[in-house]
């Protein structure tokens, strides 16, 4: 059975895979134009399908993130299966089994969310931010923190063995302060719902950092 569960209102994180405790998702987003963000992997289209058709939501859009094949394995199947607009990084080289209708850059708009260039995972990673719902959809920019078995509410950078380069994730992070968000919600380890854009900026501007 699809593990969906609304993280913040008309937000849903919908479960693709469990994994040796590892949990693997896509966000889906209710609205003007409901959207899906990333896209799982090639094998849970179907995962992704039915839990939006359980939810009665009828999506139109989907956006991904950067390019890891647990965020674009699924593109061409959902876009397929459901009729979607799609919206990739204009960085993004993978192969995506489609031709995206929309390439995204630094500071555009996707749908009600602002795209952010948060290189270092990867050359490709991006946060999607929508301020007026108080929610950014950070991709692997970081982690939740449970990812690395600490306390849930707060947040973590990606594994350096996943990161292309992970100072410069580290670094990143600064280009996030620039907006505030109640709700951070990440792919891998718990979302953040309260104080998120706060917890990142504690985190960036820790006690001791030079100048």
């Amino acid at each position: 059975m699809t593990k969906t569960s609304e993280v913040v209102p008309d937000v849903y994180d919908v479960t693709v895979r469990e994994t040796n405790g590892g949990r693997y998702r896509v966000f889906v987003v209710d609205g003007e134009v409901p959207t899906i963000v990333d896209a799982g992997f090639g094998d849970t289209v179907d995962t992704v399908v039915d839990a939006v058709d359980d939810l009665g939501i009828d999506p139109e859009r989907i956006a991904v993130t950067h390019g890891d094949g647990d965020h674009v394995g699924g593109l061409a199947g959902l876009v397929d299966a459901l009729d979607l607009e799609s919206w990739v990084p204009a960085e993004c080289q993978a192969a995506l089994g489609v031709e995206p209708d929309h390439r995204f850059e630094d500071g555009d708009a996707v749908g009600p969310f602002e795209a952010v260039h948060v290189p270092g995972h990867t050359e490709d990673a991006y946060a999607l931010v929508d301020e007026s719902r108080d929610v950014a959809v950070l991709g692997d920019a970081v982690f939740g923190a449970t990812a690395r078995g600490l306390p849930a509410g707060h947040f973590v950078l990606p594994p350096g063995f996943f990161s292309a380069d992970l100072n410069r994730a580290d670094e990143s992070l600064e280009r996030l302060l620039d907006y505030e968000f109640e709700a951070g919600l990440v792919f891998h380890g718990e979302s953040v719902t309260s104080g998120a854009s706060r917890k990142i900026e504690r985190f960036v501007r820790f006690d001791g950092r030079p100048e």
